[in-house]
């Protein structure tokens, strides 16, 4: 659902300079979720580490025009841009950027408006709305009710826990005209939060999980906390809460609310809603239940407390929304775990991961631990905690991990390893083999984690301890010969490519393969400094390394795998889709892990004939798409065949007309924006007609020219050292199987560098030759994995000489040339333990 600016304007009250026109679809308040710029306002938050008005130039220049932002910051950041005078009524030049083109909404406090603004759009649909809150369950809850719930309905619902004072407002903001249900979770850590999220969700039903210990700090009680979260469901018209708590349903008295109540229990055979018995099976437990006199039975695909308690609330919950029993009970039995939450996966050493560190408190603590428990007692193997400091619990050090040590004990525990200094403090209360550290890092650095084997291991950690460090460690070189990058030949080769676009048009940098064999992360980060507007790797675990390193911008996953996307998730990668198949798969699992609108890119087939949509498949790709709210596509784009050589120019007319009729087809199915791209580096320089939205920058970066495989400005130099140098007679031979034949006494080196760093045996026994101080050296023998030698008779050189493989004066093309390949072939095939030297 679309808003003016000026509807923005008057929704959130505030004072306007600029007199841009633009349409709002997204709202953002982290620059790195930043997907479609034209349509985005910014909300510039303050922290209390940092402000978002510090990012409003990079979008700027990444092509968001509209922000949110205070009078003190507005100042602050003229000034920074080197404005020394503000006047709003002027137009407006600063060095960054051009105001003229800006929109800047002057509010008194940006989340206020944000949190305003969602207000006013939640008024203005009149559709059920589950709230959701407690201290934990309330993830799992909202996507076991969008699994349960929606293959009859449009489901909006808050992605993965956004439910902050933050994450609410960008969640409500997902409902749209088509949505027939909204699924919201609400989550506060102190007193007085919670009427603001009321008043953005504004919940008809309502759902209390449970009351716990997780950020208990701020307040007095257990009963204050759940006072408080009881406000989100003022005016509800039912609240749904386990009814022998006997904490919840003392405080739903004292609440006074006046919503009808289904307060299911075990005990108390007079509830509307009465569990009459709960069976555990090995895998799976079986729940009979009577609702308004009704006897079912149904199971669950789990068998821990938690899960069984969840699902007793979205059992009440689909009761009262009138869903058949019989239904209830085939859905029930299909649930899929929620992720973020007790992934189970495969270690080192025969040893088991439990990774639970999503949050860490002590009722969670519990859960996994039970988990833990009963995971282990078929598998045979020791179980072993990881933990970290239990944060803002309000409860004293002693205390706490008295209750912490307890747990260990009961749960059959036999080895922790302690991390953070108040866990260390109580390291004597643990009665079991034991190891603690004052962090993370300290931990990493030891030789503990080498000894865990035949071990099923629970990481159990709060975020700010970073244990997806740990998880990684758990789950599974000095060379002489290097590769040097010159990063200012590859910004000129970027810079020629550039200077043949629109200024409009956008540019995507291919950095796959390792950024072609230059080391991807350091010519990301150069690319990123230098504005581009995508990267592109080509599968997920590159996009992950890149995110790792610190990169940010947005991230073209090329060939995604289907197991790679939780990668692609956590990491905010968008990947390709070129069939139904991997769309399908796509949807299911952004669904499992709450996530909507995840941007993506549609591959259209239009002659190459490798991957992508064929033009007949386009009717049943727009339905697929817009029956779904999981994804969304960000751009649609096709390869060219051979747009490199102007004996195919006939058929890559061809081709541009079919890209331009199947992405308009596509285009005219959605209201967004959907950026188009075909054209590759040859492309660029050949066809600036279609250009598009978008091209897509690859060798050309690299220094090559693919027109005329002439080298532009040389990025990449492979170089090493001479080892030693012998006499060898003439009658003699070199390197195995006596290929190396000599035809006079030579003086033969050997450097180090062979097959396995990427240099091809067809290169040896005298086809291709390096430069040994500017001379050239042909190769004798067979090129080794390791060492190849080489014939410097006529050199003057001596051990310790550099060696050029190629660069600036051997051109890599000579090299694919005598392959009769690909200079991509040859900088791709240089191996990652050849280290990487970077200079400007």
């Amino acid at each position: 659902m679309s808003y003016t600016i000026e509807e923005i304007v008057e929704k959130t009250g505030a004072r306007r300079l600029g007199n841009t026109s633009a349409a709002i679809d997204w709202l953002l308040t982290d620059s790195r979720s930043l997907c479609f710029p034209e349509e985005t306002l910014f909300f510039a938050l303050p922290s209390k580490r940092n402000n978002g008005t510090h990012y409003i130039p990079e979008l700027y220049e990444r092509g968001v025009r509209n922000f949110v932002i205070t009078n003190d910051d507005f100042k602050a950041l003229t000034v920074e841009s080197g404005k020394r005078e503000l006047d709003s009524e002027s137009s407006l030049q600063l060095s960054t950027f051009n105001f003229q083109l800006c929109n800047f909404l002057i509010v008194p406090n940006v989340l206020k408006a944000l949190q305003k603004l969602a207000e006013q759009h939640r008024d203005m649909f009149h559709i059920p709305v589950i709230g959701i809150t407690g201290s934990n369950g309330k993830t799992i809850v909202k996507e076991w009710l969008h699994q349960l719930l929606s293959p009859e309905r449009i489901i909006v619902r808050s992605p993965r826990s956004y439910n902050s004072q933050i994450g609410v407002p960008l969640s409500v903001w997902q409902l749209s005209e088509e949505a027939e249900l909204g699924i919201f979770e609400a989550g506060i850590s102190e007193m007085g939060e919670m009427r603001a999220l009321q008043n953005m969700i504004k919940p008809t039903i309502g759902i209390l999980t449970n009351i716990g210990g997780a950020h208990q700090e701020n307040f007095f009680s257990l009963q204050e906390k759940c006072m408080e979260k009881l406000a989100l469901f003022k005016n509800c018209d039912v609240v749904i809460y386990n009814g022998d708590n006997e904490l919840i349903s003392n405080c739903v008295a004292k609440s006074m609310l006046t919503a009808r109540e289904i307060a299911w229990s075990m005990r108390d055979a007079e509830r509307p809603l009465y569990i009459s018995k709960v069976s555990k099976q090995e895998d799976h437990t079986v729940i009979s239940y009577r609702y308004l006199g009704m006897d079912n039975t149904f199971r669950i695909p789990f068998i821990d407390d938690a899960s069984i308690e969840n699902s007793l609330n979205c059992l009440a919950a689909c009761l009262y929304m009138m869903m058949p029993a019989e239904q209830i009970t085939a859905r029930m039995a299909q649930l899929e775990p929620v992720a973020m939450r007790l992934e189970v996966k495969d270690g080192k050493n025969n040893c088991i991961l439990i990774n639970d560190s999503y949050n860490s408190d002590l009722a969670s603590l519990d859960i996994a631990l039970d988990f833990l428990y009963r995971r282990s007692q078929s598998k045979g193997l020791k179980r072993t905690l990881i933990l970290s400091d239990i944060l803002e619990t309000g409860q004293s050090t002693t205390t706490l991990y008295r209750k912490v040590a307890q747990l260990v004990s009961n749960r059959g525990i036999e080895k922790i390893i302690g991390v953070g200094e108040e866990i260390s403090s109580c390291a004597s209360r643990f009665e079991v083999e034991k190891y603690f550290f004052p962090d993370t890092k300290a931990l990493l650095a030891s030789d503990v984690m080498k000894t865990l084997k035949n071990e099923i291991i629970l990481i159990k950690g709060s975020r700010d301890f970073q244990f997806d460090l740990v998880s990684e460690e758990l789950e599974l070189k000095v060379h002489e010969t290097i590769l040097e990058v010159n990063l200012g030949a590859m910004v000129e080769n970027l810079n020629h490519y550039r200077s043949m676009l629109r200024p409009e048009t956008k540019m995507v940098c291919m950095v796959k393969a390792s950024a072609y064999g230059a080391g991807s992360y350091e010519i990301a980060k150069t690319l990123q400094e230098h504005r581009v507007d995508y990267l592109a790797v080509a599968v997920a675990d590159e996009g992950a390394d890149l995110r790792k390193a610190g990169i940010t911008a947005s991230i073209i996953i090329m060939n995604p795998e289907l197991t790679a996307f939780k990668t692609m998730f956590d990491y905010k990668l968008e990947p390709e889709v070129y069939n139904l198949h991997l769309l399908d798969a796509l949807i299911k699992a952004a669904e499992k892990e709450g996530i909507t609108n995840y941007p993506i890119h549609v591959k259209l087939d239009t002659g190459m004939h490798r991957l992508g949509f064929e033009e007949s498949e386009l009717p049943q790709l727009i339905k697929r798409l817009k029956s779904q709210n999981a994804v969304i596509p960000r751009s649609v784009f096709s390869h060219f065949v051979g747009s490199d050589g102007a004996q195919f120019d006939a058929f890559t007319r061809q081709q541009i007309e079919r890209y331009e009729k199947m992405s308009k087809e596509l285009q005219e199915a959605f209201p967004h924006k959907i950026l188009r791209h075909i054209c590759n580096t040859a492309g660029i320089e050949r066809y600036p007609g279609a250009q598009f939205d978008m091209v897509r920058l690859g060798i050309g970066l690299y220094g090559i020219n693919p027109i005329d495989n002439s080298v532009i400005h040389n990025v990449s130099t492979l170089k090493t050292t001479i080892l030693q140098i012998r006499d060898v007679a003439e009658e003699d031979t070199v390197g195995y199987s006596r290929k190396g034949h000599l035809v006079r006494p030579s003086r033969i080196a050997a450097i180090p560098i062979g097959y396995a760093d990427g240099l091809n045996r067809h290169l040896g026994c005298g086809h291709a030759y390096c430069l040994v101080n500017g001379k050239k050296a042909p190769y004798v023998g067979n090129i080794c994995m390791d060492v190849c030698m080489i014939d410097v008779t006529d050199i003057d050189c001596r051990e310790g000489d550099p060696v050029i493989i190629f660069g600036d004066e051997l051109p890599i093309t000579v090299l694919s040339d005598i392959l009769e390949t690909i200079p991509y072939e040859v900088l791709t095939s240089i191996s990652t333990r050849v280290k990487r030297v970077y200079y400007l």
